[in-house]
């Protein structure tokens, strides 16, 4: 397995990293692909990264609860950052109108900055969509080409979300602990994906699946989540778990 997207450099995790990373690693988690947050996350993913080459990698990007007024501030530290080394992903990006809409206008302008960057240097975006899937497709209609590639992470969306979502051929979908969660209703619009277009991840230290619902989640979860695919798309976890671990291995381009 690879958690294709997890916190697990903030505090939350300060008290037991090492015991949660054995857990994932025990759990078959192999990889754990950490998406940065704002200026304030990069040098703790950055130390977690050190302390486990090879088995964490990095992300750049700005989070678009982070675009406030000092969004300019904000980019031009990706900026940096994306100049000085190699990163697996631009993101975590996208667009966020759940908490707040006031700066809808600047997390757009910020999310297509951010998809040129990732096109220029040839690799995957991963984009955070809550409440804000129209606008997220209205940008990626405008930017969006054969060299953009990418995943909705933590995809929670209806069917016709989905199926727009899939229109874009370089796109995957990162589904968490929410496919185990009832109310969500998520298994029933995952059945019309293909799982050649699914990669697993947790959001840890959030959106633990069930039966951890409400607790910190952390990768060794993610186990959970698999399960739950493997019975929408009535195959065995191994299958799916060799499904959606190649396509995370492709689109991040992580060597075995």
């Amino acid at each position: 397995m690879i958690d294709t997207h997890s916190h697990i450099y903030l505090p939350d995790f300060d008290k037991d990293r090492l015991a949660i990373i054995e857990n994932a690693r025990n759990a078959g988690v192999e990889k754990i692909l950490m998406p940065n947050v704002d200026g304030t996350s990069i040098r703790p993913m950055f130390t977690v990264e050190e302390m486990y080459p090879g088995y964490c990698y990095a992300m750049m990007g700005l989070h678009p609860t982070s675009v406030k007024g000092d969004f300019e501030e904000q980019l031009a530290n990706v900026k940096h950052w994306l100049g000085q080394r190699d990163f697996i992903a631009i993101g975590e990006i996208g667009i966020d109108l759940y908490w707040d809409k006031t700066w809808e206008r600047e997390q757009r302008e910020v999310f297509r900055i951010q998809v040129d960057w990732a096109k220029e240097r040839g690799i995957p975006v991963v984009i955070h969509v809550r409440d804000a899937f129209d606008a997220v497709f209205q940008e990626l209609d405008k930017v969006c080409d054969d060299k953009l590639k990418g995943v909705f992470h933590s995809f929670s969306g209806n069917k016709s979300q989905l199926h727009k979502a899939l229109e874009y051929p370089g796109f995957m979908l990162g589904i968490n602990g929410i496919v185990t969660f009832k109310n969500a209703q998520l298994d029933k619009v995952l059945k019309e994906a293909d799982p050649e277009r699914l990669m697993t991840e947790t959001d840890a230290p959030y959106l633990a699946p069930v039966p951890y619902r409400g607790k910190r989640n952390q990768p060794a979860y993610m186990k959970n989540t698999l399960e739950k695919l493997a019975e929408i798309f009535e195959v065995s976890r191994e299958e799916m778990d060799a499904i959606t671990t190649r396509n995370a291995r492709q689109l991040f381009a992580i060597d075995h």
